[in-house]
């Protein structure tokens, strides 16, 4: 079973409806560990050795935020730049994460229409997770479509609820090393991969 690294960075998570019910669908689960980088480190102060040791850990790695400003919150972008240093995560000597698998989570409150060539914010989300994307193939990972969940200030209790489904349903997928058969049996992900990807 491959192991998932959940980090997770919401500044005001306690007031995100859509996270809180994301989170609470797959904390605790089996083979999934949830990293809350905020919780940790209030302080910005990011252990390095150790973060680097999680990362060591585990076979798949979740970036799973709010979609501030059309990317991160600083504490994650922070986390970017202390942990996945040169020598280790990139670079001719840098292959500590070479062939783990990467996506990215995360919420917004703009609909999937303003999220393309001709909506308010001219591209997609994508389009926008190209900076994320490029991180994790330089560390030499496999970056897998997002998971997106748009339009929360306008989701129902009820859709709320499918995309938590679909979340642990995701990571069950994850854990699996899916070959490409078992891709079929999950027709779920062919339509998130339509929704949040183009």
């Amino acid at each position: 079973m491959q192991r998932i690294l959940i980090l997770f960075a919401h500044p005001r998570f306690e007031h995100s409806r859509t996270n809180t019910r994301l989170v609470q669908q797959i904390r605790g689960k089996t083979g999934v560990t949830f990293h809350d980088l905020y919780e940790r480190y209030p302080d910005f102060n990011i252990d390095v050795p150790y973060e680097k040791r999680l990362l060591e850990e585990h076979d798949v790695i979740i970036w799973q935020h709010p979609f501030y400003w059309y990317s991160c919150p600083p504490l994650m972008k922070q986390w970017i730049d202390l942990v996945l240093e040169f020598g280790w995560a990139y670079g001719s000597q840098g292959n500590a994460l070479k062939n783990k698998r990467c996506l990215s989570v995360i919420t917004a409150g703009g609909t999937l229409e303003a999220y393309c060539a001709e909506g308010d914010n001219n591209y997609s989300i994508k389009e926008f997770l190209r900076p994320f994307e490029q991180t994790a193939r330089l560390c030499g990972m496999e970056y897998l479509p997002p998971f997106a969940v748009l339009g929360t200030h306008k989701v129902s209790i009820q859709e709320l609820d499918d995309f938590a489904s679909q979340y642990e349903r995701l990571l069950d997928f994850l854990q699996e090393e899916p070959t490409g058969k078992k891709v079929n049996n999950y027709k779920f992900l062919k339509n998130l991969q339509k929704r949040n990807s183009n």
